[in-house]
């Protein structure tokens, strides 16, 4: 690695990011003094979208050193940068978090004391609980990643390889909690939108989904970092190859669990259950439905397969 000098990224590259933050807050604000309710909803889908991303790529430096994997290694700067957005998880989710009753049924007090059903999942379904999960949740995430990231640090001043033991077992200990963590974030900031509907797998159809967005990060940011220079120049398409492997196995899993989910849906065919689907594809929004089909299982399926 000696062969390697370290090349800065460019001072226009962070003023764009700014430019384009200041935008995103203003396009923001607007949206919020324009429609309010719709700008919630946005507001909810581009911070899962943040989240996806940024627990997605602390998974994926846990599965590296779980596995062993030495290919991912000269690009774990680039997941732990992802990753780095963990900690403002607890700023962002605030906006959400002071709107509650205007987007979850069941935090509505009129609404919910003439339902049947979202009294029953009172005990789960209230606020109180509810706070408790999202930011305990997020604390675990935040202790993990600041640990993790402070070892492999560490480790490229002292170059000390028991900081990669002592990280080998903090993700032992992180994949059980990662896996109840996720399904709690899913179930509360999506599945609960829909209080009268569930899923017993629906934890695993927003993780899948999770993954495959950081890798779809992590291998765009890697390519555009490789085409000007600031990789190690032993970095080539071997490793690409696996983003593009891995990538591809977990997009099969997605669109398996999305597919044994509709089956066995469709299948029984209860209203109780039905209904989720059925509200997809009415309305117009059948045709987000095709498009999800298309571009998020099809093409990247069709394109991975021919490399």
């Amino acid at each position: 690695m000696s062969d390697y000098i370290k090349k800065p990224l460019p001072e226009k590259l962070i003023n764009i990011g700014w430019l384009l933050l200041g935008a995103g807050v203003l396009l923001g604000l607007l949206g919020f003094f324009t429609d309010f309710s719709r700008a919630l909803y946005s507001y909810l889908v581009s911070f899962l979208f943040i989240l996806s991303i940024a627990v997605g790529a602390l998974f994926l430096i846990t599965l590296e050193y779980i596995t062993g994997a030495d290919w991912s290694v000269p690009i774990r700067r680039v997941v732990e940068f992802l990753a780095s957005v963990t900690p403002l998880l607890i700023i962002l989710v605030l906006p959400l978090i002071f709107n509650t009753d205007k987007i979850f049924p069941w935090a509505q007090k009129e609404a919910s004391s003439k339902d049947a059903l979202i009294q029953h999942k009172s005990a789960y379904l209230n606020i109180p609980f509810f706070l408790i999960r999202v930011f305990g949740v997020f604390i675990i995430w935040i202790i993990f990643y600041y640990l993790l990231n402070r070892n492999s640090e560490k480790q490229d001043i002292n170059g000390d390889q028991s900081l990669t033991k002592r990280n080998i077992i903090l993700s032992g200990i992180f994949m059980p909690v990662f896996a109840i963590t996720i399904t709690a974030a899913s179930v509360d900031w999506t599945m609960s939108i829909e209080p009268h509907w569930f899923s017993t797998i629906f934890g695993v159809y927003f993780f899948s989904g999770t993954v495959v967005g950081a890798l779809a990060a992590v291998t765009l940011l890697v390519v555009l970092l490789m085409e000007k220079g600031y990789l190690h120049p032993k970095m080539n398409n071997e490793h690409l190859y696996s983003l593009g492997a891995l990538t591809f196995a977990f997009i099969n899993f997605w669109g398996y669990i999305a597919f044994s989910q509709y089956l066995l849906i469709w299948y029984a065919d209860l209203p109780e259950e039905n209904f989720w689907f059925l509200t997809r594809w009415h309305g117009g929004w059948e045709y987000f439905s095709i498009a999800l089909i298309v571009f998020h299982f099809i093409v990247p399926y069709a394109a991975l397969l021919s490399q």
